[in-house]
């Protein structure tokens, strides 16, 4: 299936000079969403994981269903303030300024084997904040996944030693 097909580009999107790759037709298409539960699925199915870790909120949109399909454990990564159990924090740099994330302290197991999970590797920080949130709660990452990947803004060197895989790339 060309996926590329259901992702459609917003120019000057949410400010000018960035084409914003909107996801929303591929949410609206039951067989290309269902397709790309599917394919994950069938890539990490064999891994026996303990669970997805994905990031608000486009990462919720692709983790919960995957973790529903692998039968393991969904695990949400928040801005501050919005979980109500003692957790992680980690600040990572943006283009202009900084952000944070934050993961529950008791959200994977010791030594649990996750799958970071987000729609889009761009720039790379929000990946590499949530690999890092995953280890400071205990949790090995065995791999970072998404639907695209925006290789020309090099975020995977962010990610440093930590596997990814993407299904559409750009």
């Amino acid at each position: 299936m060309d996926l590329k097909s259901f992702v459609r580009d917003i120019p000057d999107f949410p400010k000018k000079g960035i084409v914003f790759k909107d996801i929303t037709p591929l949410l609206q298409n039951p067989k290309a969403f269902t397709y790309v539960i599917d394919q994950l699925a069938e890539r990490y199915k064999p891994k026996n994981l303990d669970a997805i870790v994905a990031m608000e909120s486009r990462g919720f949109i692709f983790g919960a269903p995957l973790a529903v399909k692998l039968g393991v454990g969904f695990v949400p990564v928040r801005k501050p303030g919005k979980l109500p159990y003692k957790t992680h924090q980690e600040t990572y740099d943006l283009e202009y300024g900084k952000d944070t994330l934050e993961i529950h302290q008791d959200a994977v197991k010791l030594g649990g084997k996750v799958l970071v999970l987000d729609d889009v590797l761009a720039t790379g920080g929000t990946a590499a904040a949530t690999v890092r949130l995953v280890e400071k709660a205990g949790g090995k990452v065995d791999e970072a996944a998404f639907l695209m990947h925006l290789s020309f803004l090099n975020g995977q060197d962010k990610l440093k030693s930590t596997p990814f895989f993407s299904i559409i790339q750009y």
